[in-house]
């Protein structure tokens, strides 16, 4: 073949950020793709799926190549020519556990033992307990070697889930400037900055009102994960760099939500908790130290702007839940509960809060610690600015030396909330409001 195997996976991670960046850019503009570009990317696809193939092949052709590079190695030799069965079936560790190369070794030797009757000994290195067993055929079969799989694990925690609540803009240019109203009071003469309307009689002179904005500027910031993998690792397990991808993308998509919930505005997002706009209520009097009852929920939701309340989603921490499986209300010397549905522990808990859903997130406080709950409206109160898609590059010269290749994925973002300020109600002055609301500490 004319590539290597590195120049074909650089060329796929190519195509890769070009359909993203494509898709990024229909996103954008709210529209479907038109002939060209359907063509454009069927094409890319293509080639992606032949490269595919191509890797497969050249990946099988260099470890081969490596294998018979010396024909006159004695050792070689003997590779080149199979043993007999009965020396092969001998040639291995006494007392390993995993005596199998691969699943299909082994499937073949399970065959071989039910159809002609010769029983592999590497078959009895993998047994069960004493008594009745898989580790015995006549016991009830073959315990399978336990260790077959392609899959890596991974934690069970979900990522980048804050981002696509958010108002989101694409930036074209390094630096965004958004104008806003500088609104922070309901009253007559503030509201949108200082708009001001009249009711005036016939002929009556109309008086202008000078309304204030305030400037929102979001910059590119750079987020980016760097994965060292030695180049056998990839040609030897064809998945993993599917599985980089995806740990990588993981990564970042925590970041981002890192910095909705924490960041401090200095070279990333500003973040909620940071940010002047957020409410905090207090603790009710005697409350007990590390809960969260129903008469917090109660108080933070009416913090939260009116127009925010068909869009806003709880955030908590997970030591959150058991608070809000024994939330109630107190009916006199009982209580009543809030949370869980009509049928009791036994039916499935509604995992929403005033008709709203709940979100377990890590950036969340421990319990008792403010920052534990947010109520948040994303959608009217958050805004995010990404310039292009997440783009990914592998390179084969940083650690050329180390046979090594090294994976790149970049994203540019910025974000912060549309309110400098919380909002003083037209009525009822004594508490103001916000699209982003948490408890103190209790």
């Amino acid at each position: 073949m004319d590539k290597s195997l590195n120049e074909m996976r650089l060329e796929q991670t190519n195509i890769e950020a070009d359909l993203r960046s494509m898709k990024a850019k229909l996103e954008s503009e709210g529209r479907e793709p038109n002939d060209d570009e359907m063509k454009k990317a069927t094409d890319l696809l293509d080639r992606a799926d032949k490269l595919d193939e191509m890797i497969e092949v050249e990946a099988r052709r260099v470890k081969l190549e490596a294998r018979y590079a010396d024909p006159k190695d004695p050792e070689k030799d003997k590779a080149m020519k199979p043993e007999p069965e009965s020396r092969r079936k001998e040639k291995f560790e006494r007392g390993n556990p995993n005596p199998f190369n691969s699943m299909g070794d082994q499937l073949a030797c399970i065959m071989r033992a039910g159809i002609e009757g010769r029983v592999d000994p590497r078959l009895h290195e993998v047994r069960a307990a004493t008594g009745l067993s898989e580790g015995v055929g006549g016991d009830g079969g073959f315990l399978l070697q336990p260790q077959f799989t392609t899959e890596l694990l991974k934690v069970s925690f979900e990522t980048g889930v804050l981002a696509k609540l958010c108002r989101t803009m694409p930036m074209s240019s390094n630096q965004l400037i958004i104008p806003g109203w500088d609104e922070t009071n309901r009253a007559t003469g503030s509201r949108y900055g200082g708009v001001q309307g009249y009711w005036l009689a016939e002929a009556a002179e109309k008086s202008a009102s000078h309304p204030k904005f305030r400037r929102i500027e979001l910059n590119a910031n750079k987020a980016a994960v760097l994965v060292y993998t030695t180049d056998e690792l990839l040609e030897d397990h064809p998945a993993l760099e599917a599985h980089v991808r995806e740990a990588a993308s993981g990564e970042i998509g925590f970041m981002i939500d890192d910095g909705i919930v924490e960041g401090t505005g200095a070279g990333r997002p500003l973040g909620i908790k940071n940010a002047g706009c957020l409410v905090s209520v207090s603790k009710e009097g005697g409350q007990a130290a590390t809960t969260f009852i129903y008469e917090n929920a109660c108080n933070m939701w009416a913090r939260l702007l009116p127009q925010s309340q068909k869009n806003a989603v709880w955030l908590i921490n997970q030591d959150v839940w058991p608070q809000l499986f024994t939330m109630n209300l107190a009916v006199g010397a009982g209580g009543a509960p809030v949370f869980l549905p009509a049928g009791g522990a036994s039916a499935s808990p509604y995992a929403s809060l005033f008709g709203r859903p709940i979100m377990p997130i890590e950036q969340c406080e421990t319990l008792g610690t403010s920052g534990d709950v947010y109520l948040c409206d994303f959608k009217n109160g958050y805004i995010l600015g990404q310039k292009g898609g997440l783009k990914s590059d592998v390179s084969i010269h940083v650690r050329f030396i180390y046979d090594e290749s090294v994976f790149r994925f970049v994203i540019r973002v910025d974000g912060q909330p549309i309110l400098a300020a919380p909002i003083t109600p037209f009525k009822g002055t004594g508490n103001t409001l916000s699209h982003f609301v948490a408890c103190n500490d209790r």
